[in-house]
């Protein structure tokens, strides 16, 4: 039988995870000599989109160094002269190789990455060639008798 002045605990709950993070519980684990870990997440509990570090520079560095090859200034005056000879505006280019007008304004102005296969759409609308040592030629090779 237990006394008036006894109290008996059948459940306490224990501490939440929470309650266990503060900064009170802590300093009460390290006095007591409890060993006590503490982690740092990775990007815990921000917002940020995209963190910049070091080894984000070091693959700026890289990717500038591996940049891709685009169209020589040389082949956007071909095309440009090609056009104007043909009487045809960008549009109307773009339109006939079923590409859109950027596409041409950027091969125009050396901003576009080579394509094969819209290379070989301009040259057979302007018939110029646009590739290879003949650049800057005619389109069509010697005449069959």
């Amino acid at each position: 039988m237990a006394d008036w002045e006894e109290t008996t605990y059948i459940r306490k709950r224990a501490p939440t995870s929470g309650q266990l993070k503060t900064q009170a519980a802590v300093s009460a684990a390290q006095r007591s000599g409890a060993s006590v870990e503490t982690t740092k997440k990775f990007a815990a509990a921000s917002n940020k989109q995209h963190t910049i570090d070091a080894n984000t520079a070091k693959l700026d560095r890289e990717t500038e160094e591996l940049a891709h090859n685009k169209v020589g200034l040389d082949v956007g005056r071909l095309i440009q002269q090609g056009r104007q000879e043909k009487k045809l505006t960008q549009k109307e280019l773009a339109t006939r190789i079923n590409e859109k007008p950027q596409v041409i304004n950027d091969y125009e102005g050396g901003r576009a990455i080579p394509n094969q296969q819209v290379l070989a759409k301009i040259e057979r609308i302007i018939g110029i060639k646009l590739r290879g040592k003949d650049k800057g030629k005619p389109l069509g090779g010697p005449k069959k008798k």
